[in-house]
């Protein structure tokens, strides 16, 4: 726990420096623009589908046109549902902005200041950025989808999402958090070993994106928390192995008297 709060302390100083939150906070705005804008078009057709639909069925139907209280309620957890699945979508669009074009551009601003000790062996790469990212999120759709008929059970919409998106958060993170100072071999082993950690942090990297207004660097956020955390780790793990760290300053040579 102590590395996880730690990380999330860094983060939050990292983010006020205006030469990294002015190119991470783009991502959630322009995410945040594009959902709402949707959301707004297609509210109508979306609500009148699902209640259409769950009007179709007998035991619900029967209920709703039974008790004014009861249409109310359903009616109430089908707008929630809705307003829920757009945060997942905000968020993944902002997070592929962020995972394929800030975060690699402000890693090497982040890891300059905070982790200037640590070589360079580039493990990874832009391109396998790009794989892992687009694989990760077609596998969080898959699970979503997968969990929407879950979500009208009372506390399941507010669960389910918070999962899959910590899953996601630390499947497409700690790979952009090492690719450029790990090599294979540690990008491999340091996201498995750290597995667990890795979860938690992707959880509650996740809980800022339900928060109004917060939920628009809430990405950003995660992404910079995954960064520390990973190098961090890495710093500690190339240690333990006997590792010489880099001198991030050299002393200044002089040449000697006559």
């Amino acid at each position: 726990m102590h590395e996880i709060f730690q990380s999330l302390l860094r983060s939050v100083r990292s983010l006020l420096r205006l030469d990294v939150f002015g190119h991470l906070i783009w991502p959630g705005i322009v995410s945040a623009a594009i959902w709402v804008a949707i959301g707004v078009l297609s509210w109508s057709t979306i609500f009148g589908a699902i209640t259409g639909a769950l009007g179709d069925m007998a035991w619900v139907g029967d209920q709703i046109a039974a008790s004014a209280m009861v249409a109310g309620i359903v009616f109430f957890m089908v707008k929630l549902v809705v307003v829920l699945a757009f945060v997942p979508l905000f968020y993944v669009t902002s997070l592929v902005l962020i995972a394929v074009v800030a975060l690699p551009l402000m890693l090497d601003r982040v890891a300059a200041r905070d982790y200037a000790d640590l070589e360079q062996r580039r493990g990874g790469s832009n391109f396998g950025s790009i794989v892992n990212t687009l694989w990760a999120v077609f596998l969080f759709a898959v699970l979503i989808v997968a969990s929407l008929p879950l979500w009208l059970i009372p506390g399941v919409a507010l669960v389910a999402p918070v999962l899959a998106t910590g899953w996601l958060n630390q499947r497409v993170f700690s790979y952009d958090a090492l690719m450029r100072h790990a090599d294979r071999e540690e990008l491999a082993r340091l996201r498995q070993e750290k597995r667990p950690s890795l979860l938690l942090l992707g959880g509650v990297t996740t809980l800022p994106a339900y928060v109004p207004v917060f939920n628009v660097i809430a990405p950003a956020f995660a992404g910079l928390s995954f960064v520390h955390f990973m190098l961090e780790a890495l710093r500690r793990d190339r240690a333990a192995h006997g590792v010489t760290v880099l001198d991030p300053e050299p002393p200044v040579q002089t040449p000697d008297m006559p």
